[in-house]
C-alpha cells in the first residue's frame, strides 16, 4: 500500500504563488509516473500536471502551461507543484496520485493512489 500526504495550500490572493508538495511512503511511487488533479463540488476532478518516473519529463493541463511547475525528489519520495500566477479560477482541492503504470495518462482512472487533497483558496 502506497499512503500519500499534499501539503502547502492554504490563503493567497490573486496573482500570487503557492508550493505545494505530497510525499509517498514505500518506494513505489519512485518508479511510476505521477500527477497533481484538483476538484471542485460543481467541477469533476481534472488533471493538472504529471511526471515520469525519472522527473524527466512533464506534461501540463492548458491551463497551467507557463504558470504551474512540477517537479519530483525521489530521494525524497516526493513531488512537487510550483504554481505562480493565481486566479480564482485555480481555487480546489488539489490531489497527487500514483499512476498504475509508467505511461502518462491524464485520466483519473489510471491512477492507482491517491492522497487526501490539500485546499488551495485564491482571493482577489
Amino acid at each position: 500500500q502506497v499512503h500519500l500526504e499534499e501539503s502547502g495550500g492554504g490563503l493567497v490572493q490573486a496573482g500570487g504563488s503557492l508550493r505545494l508538495s505530497c510525499t509517498a511512503s514505500g518506494r513505489v511511487a519512485s518508479s511510476r509516473t505521477m500527477a497533481w488533479f484538483r476538484q471542485t463540488p460543481r467541477k469533476d476532478r481534472e488533471f493538472v500536471a504529471s511526471i515520469d518516473r525519472n522527473g524527466a519529463s512533464t506534461f501540463y493541463a492548458a491551463f497551467a502551461v507557463g504558470r504551474f511547475t512540477m517537479s519530483r525528489n525521489n530521494a525524497k519520495n516526493t513531488v512537487y507543484l510550483q504554481m505562480g500566477d493565481l486566479s480564482a479560477d485555480d481555487t480546489a482541492v488539489y490531489f497527487c496520485a500514483v499512476a498504475r503504470t509508467a505511461f502518462y495518462d491524464s485520466r483519473p482512472g489510471s491512477y492507482e493512489f491517491w492522497g487526501q487533497g490539500t485546499q488551495v483558496t485564491v482571493a482577489s
